[in-house]
């Protein structure tokens, strides 16, 4: 099994795998979601609502994109590089989903049907997608987040191993200001939550306020490997300098997951009502691209940026 085309849900997917390896769907068609992610028959990735209700109503599931900012800024219209972001502008501009306290969440492109598969190549051990979506030409993307750029991810599986790179051009002679992540889901089936042997290696958090926004402080912190039990999570951190794993294990399974460079940033969330532990990577903290300041990347016309980070199955 290298690369199979099928369908779900009515939508177009695409599988990368290999045999006695992992097996990662994604829907181009629904903002490039990674879907499904299984090893030897089980789905590892928390489903939550499903495909259709992320689709219909953008409830997160899977490994979804945040972009062009992940979890939530704390303003409706902002100055950002020298252009206003307006995300409360009215159809046909594109709006972000907002959490209960009314905040943009999860930026612009959960299921969005924009994006363009560019290349398929398979492999002997899994292969490679490569899509592309481009501002330049999203009239409805631009009127909230007035930076025409493109847009390419590129996803590879080799083996046990899921690589998802971001890459993002400054190709229109704008800026673009980078504060993207990821929110993969992940579960491990047949085993109670409270036994998951989880391994954070963080050492320094985010203090967050009553909205869940950073306040600038930053705070030392440990958490004990071990089982998860009852603790719950819905933090922000500095991600390990030095790449090393978090860990989710249990019931004779182990995934890992390790930020490359592009990846300054942690976000834990492991709700107690959910069966499900997210290790999000991210560019930049929440609400950075309010705040500004040094955690918040620029892109200047010309330049490009990649951010990767991986998914290890055992």
């Amino acid at each position: 099994m290298a690369i199979t085309e099928s369908t779900m849900d009515g939508l177009a997917a695409l599988t990368l795998g290999a045999d006695d390896g992992i097996e990662v769907t994604f829907i181009p068609a629904a903002g490039m979601v990674a879907c499904s992610l299984r090893r030897h028959g089980e789905e590892l990735l928390g489903q939550r609502g499903g495909l259709h209700r992320y689709v219909e109503e953008r409830s997160t599931m899977g490994i979804p994109l945040l972009y062009p900012w992940a979890n939530r800024v704390s303003e409706l219209r902002f100055e950002v590089a020298g252009r206003e972001l307006v995300l409360d502008a009215e159809p046909p501009a594109r709006s972000p989903k907002r959490d209960g306290n009314g905040l943009p969440i999860h930026g612009l492109l959960s299921a969005d049907g924009g994006w363009r598969v560019d290349s398929l190549d398979p492999t002997g051990d899994g292969g490679t997608l490569r899509a592309s979506l481009d501002f330049a030409e999203r009239p409805d993307l631009l009127a909230a987040f007035p930076f025409p750029h493109l847009l390419r991810m590129e996803a590879t599986v080799a083996r046990t191993r899921l690589t998802l790179a971001t890459i993002v051009e400054a190709n229109a002679g704008a800026p673009v200001p980078i504060a993207f992540g990821f929110h993969p889901y992940l579960r491990i089936p047949d085993a109670a939550r409270a036994s998951w042997e989880i391994e954070l290696p963080l050492s320094e958090q985010l203090v967050l306020d009553e909205r869940m926004l950073p306040t600038g402080e930053r705070v030392a912190a440990r958490i004990e490997p071990g089982p998860l039990g009852s603790r719950t999570f819905d933090d922000a951190f500095v991600a390990p300098a030095d790449g090393a794993p978090f860990v989710v294990a249990g019931a004779g399974r182990r995934i890992e997951v390790s930020f490359g460079p592009g990846y300054p940033f942690a976000q834990v969330y492991a709700p107690a009502e959910d069966h499900v532990i997210a290790i999000e990577p991210m560019t930049a903290p929440t609400n950075a691209l309010v705040t500004g300041g040094p955690d918040l990347r620029v892109l200047e016309p010309g330049e490009s940026c990649e951010a990767a980070f991986s998914v290890e199955v055992s």
